[in-house]
């Protein structure tokens, strides 16, 4: 099977067959290109699908993801990111192994395919020409025979009239005889032309043509073995990055199988517990005697303040109002909170002994307490150095972080110091490298800073000690010891301390104060006799008798209206106001609020 025997006289086709060759080899060229801007496009927008899902650093967001469910998404994001890597690869393979050999090989196969055509063409005129010679030839013989039969039968003529002279005919035999030797010359020229013709034809036909052929019938192999090679090189190329793909899905395989759902839910725990004791039972309240309610042995006022033998007059005490009140019956007041000086998760005896009005001022005097009314009673603010704005154990957490990180600081302050003392001392035994003297001032600084650290440790490291010791989780002989010491100091004054949580969520510590001394309570008040008065954003008429005893409070009798200024914030109790003196908070379940849809922050009736 030869393109120069069987396709002798398909010159033409064969040379659109072959230029059809070349122009499939460019379109799978251009193909395998467009498949390498696919694949660096999807390994673009898939790094960037892994950035955009990545979490901040020194973010809130990077806080979250220390959960086993968010380290497997972040180790899905990495296997992706190495996935993109991947399809880059497999993006370089294609472009260095086959877009860049083939556009070259494509370069070399025109030129050959020039060169054989080339050669063809050359053949075919070589050939026209010696047919061109041939037919010459033929023509020249044809043309001399019949010129010299004319002069024959001229001479014959001229030879048979009488009148014509022996000289004329003479000439007219010697014209013939010309004619038949130029005729003679024009056969043997056109014999030897055509001889030589069909030898040229024959090795054209039978030797030019078939080699030439034959050449552009191995190139036109040689570029089909190409293609299907390159096809080959193409698929090699995504099966070697199979494998670090199997990989890659192992990896994410495995992140999946590391989520630990029992973790996840001790981390919540650790994230959230506040520390605080839940809400023991309410007692009873006989109605048939006149008795005032007694608080409970493990209520949340006296679970906060358990453990505190010796807390100080206006302390902080983070007992909350009572938010679990039902509207079909009137509840008990709102529980006291624990006084400085009260058994833990003992009764309160409403007949207490009343300690010296001078002592109790001095220990006033001495302890400094914060005092705030609920007039300037402020939601959220400013973080507190103490963190003392958070529940127990969230305030420990935070408290043992800012410990770590100031030992840190500790840490590298001394390696710095120990880097300058040996510099020091290089700078001592070598002196043409520098002064000593010079360090002693970066050395003073570096000491200074590492005495503040430790000041700022052990002070973090105080309130941490003091929040461990407040933790409900405390031994029985700590707690004995202390309702023991409690009970030898009977309480005077009440402490009545709100947590009134934030929008936010946060916890914002008020203390309230309630003394038996009326000339103290006086003094706290006018701090805030500036202050603006609320406006009121609605009414309410009292469904029962309220009898307000706490600091803060105020005292209601069933049937009577008075203006809403502040409504409930979830912990059950309502803010209202009698006249422009007189305001404070009631049970949310003692009285029924109506409130202005026009006035601000009004939401609902109820």
């Amino acid at each position: 099977m030869s393109w120069g025997t069987e396709l002798w006289d398909q010159f033409d086709n064969l040379e659109k067959h072959t230029q059809w060759g070349i122009d499939i080899l460019e379109k799978y060229i251009k193909f395998v290109k467009e498949r390498t801007e696919i694949e660096l496009s999807y390994a673009k927008q898939l790094r960037n699908l892994s950035k955009k899902y990545q979490p901040k650093k020194n973010s809130k967001e990077e806080e979250e993801y220390k959960y086993t469910s968010c380290k497997a998404f972040i180790s899905t994001l990495n296997e992706m990111n190495d996935y993109a890597g991947q399809h880059e690869v497999i993006s370089e393979n294609m472009a260095s192994q086959i877009i860049v050999d083939l556009a070259r090989y494509v370069q070399e196969l025109k030129q050959e395919r020039k060169s054989n055509f080339h050669d063809g063409r050359k053949a075919q005129q070589h050939i026209e020409t010696c047919w061109k010679q041939l037919e010459s030839s033929k023509r020249r013989f044809e043309r001399d025979c019949k010129e010299a039969d004319r002069a024959q039968q001229y001479f014959e003529k001229m030879d048979a009239d009488i009148n014509v002279t022996k000289a004329d005919v003479e000439k007219a035999r010697q014209q013939a005889q010309i004619r038949h030797q130029m005729a003679e010359d024009s056969k043997a020229d056109y014999s030897s032309i055509l001889q030589k013709f069909n030898h040229e034809q024959h090795d054209y036909y039978h030797t030019h043509i078939p080699n030439i052929f034959q050449k552009i019938q191995e190139m036109e192999e040689r570029r089909i073995v190409r293609m299907g090679e390159s096809m080959k090189t193409y698929a090699e190329v995504d099966r070697q990055v199979i494998p670090i793909i199997g990989k890659c899905l192992d990896g994410i395989v495995k992140a999946a199988e590391s989520i630990d759902q029992k973790n996840d839910s001790q981390l919540v725990i650790e994230a959230y517990k506040s520390g605080f004791e839940p809400p023991g039972d309410i007692e009873f309240e006989d109605y048939t005697q006149p008795m005032k309610r007694t608080v409970s042995d493990n209520s949340l006022s006296n679970s906060r303040g358990e453990g505190k033998p010796d807390l100080k007059f206006g302390g902080k005490s983070k007992g909350k109002l009572w938010p679990f009140i039902k509207k079909n019956k009137p509840p008990p007041p709102p529980p006291a909170s624990a006084s400085p000086s009260a058994v833990p998760n003992g009764p309160q005896s409403p007949k207490q002994q009343k300690e010296p009005l001078s002592h109790r001022f001095n220990e006033f005097m001495t302890s400094k307490p914060k005092i705030h009314c609920f007039r300037s009673l402020k939601r959220g603010g400013a973080t507190p150095e103490d963190f003392s704005n958070l529940p127990p154990e969230q305030r420990r957490k935070k408290l043992q972080q800012k410990v770590d990180e100031l030992n840190k600081e500790i840490q590298k302050e001394m390696d710095q110091r120990d880097a300058i003392t040996k510099m020091k001392d290089v700078y001592l035994k070598n002196p043409q490298m520098g002064d000593p003297a010079s360090l002693d001032h970066k050395l003073a600084e570096v000491s200074q800073n590492i005495e503040k650290l430790r000041l700022e440790t052990q002070k973090f490291e105080a309130w941490l000690a003091e929040v461990e010791g407040r933790l409900p989780a405390r031994s029985e002989q700590a707690r004995r010891q202390s309702g023991l010491y409690d009970s030898q100091n009977p309480p005077t004054v009440n402490n009545c301390a709100q947590d009134r949580e934030s929008p936010d969520g946060s916890y914002t510590e008020e203390q309230t104060q309630e003394s038996e001394v009326k000339v103290l309570a006086t003094d706290f008040d006018d701090e805030f006799d500036d202050e603006e008065p609320l406006p009121a954003i609605g009414t309410c008429k009292a469904l029962y008798t309220f009898e307000g005893q706490n600091e803060g409070t105020i005292s209601v009798v069933e049937g009577e209206t008075l203006y809403v200024i502040e409504e409930d914030k979830g912990d059950g109790w309502t803010r209202i106001r009698r006249n422009e003196d007189e305001e404070g908070y009631v049970p949310t379940s003692y009285v029924e609020v109506c409130l202005d849809k026009n006035a601000k922050g009004a939401k609902t009736y109820i």
